[in-house]
């Protein structure tokens, strides 16, 4: 069984959070929600280099926005995947700081997994590239072959 990803749900609005931290745990993930950027600003200084595998945040809450959550939290961990939503704002024109952005409209259940499946993915990085290994005998002709091509 794989290890649960971790996300960090903040929103200022205890039932979207509520919602929102459901929809996630349900499907597997691990959440940790807070309803302020700086109980999620506190929990980030304290945690370490991958302890969450996303930053899902809203983009309008009082004391600091999303963006200024976002750039924080990236100043901590640089690899953290951010993803912002909006329950007033239609356009992503708001969206400075994080990856992706859901817009006012598009945060159908199935809107939300997606992109959260795809930015968790994403932090996992990129494939590793597998670098076939070599047997003696080919190491033997390369070497001969490097060999002919120096006195050539």
């Amino acid at each position: 069984m794989r290890p649960k990803k971790t996300i960090l749900c903040v929103d200022d609005n205890e039932q979207t959070l509520s919602v929102r931290k459901f929809l996630l745990e349900t499907r597997g993930y691990r959440v940790m929600d807070v309803q302020t950027p700086h109980q999620a600003l506190e929990l980030l200084s304290n945690a370490l280099p991958g302890a969450f595998d996303l930053l899902l945040t809203d983009l309008t809450m009082p004391g600091m926005d999303g963006n200024t959550l976002v750039r924080r939290a990236k100043e901590m961990h640089p690899m953290l995947p951010a993803l912002m939503v909006s329950g007033t704002v239609t356009s992503s024109e708001r969206n400075e700081a994080a990856d992706a952005f859901l817009p006012k409209g598009a945060n159908s259940a199935s809107e939300l997994l997606d992109r959260v499946r795809v930015l968790v993915a994403r932090k996992r990085g990129p494939k590793k590239h597998v670098v076939p290994m070599v047997t003696p005998a080919q190491r033997m002709a390369m070497a001969t072959a490097s060999a002919l091509q120096a006195t050539a």
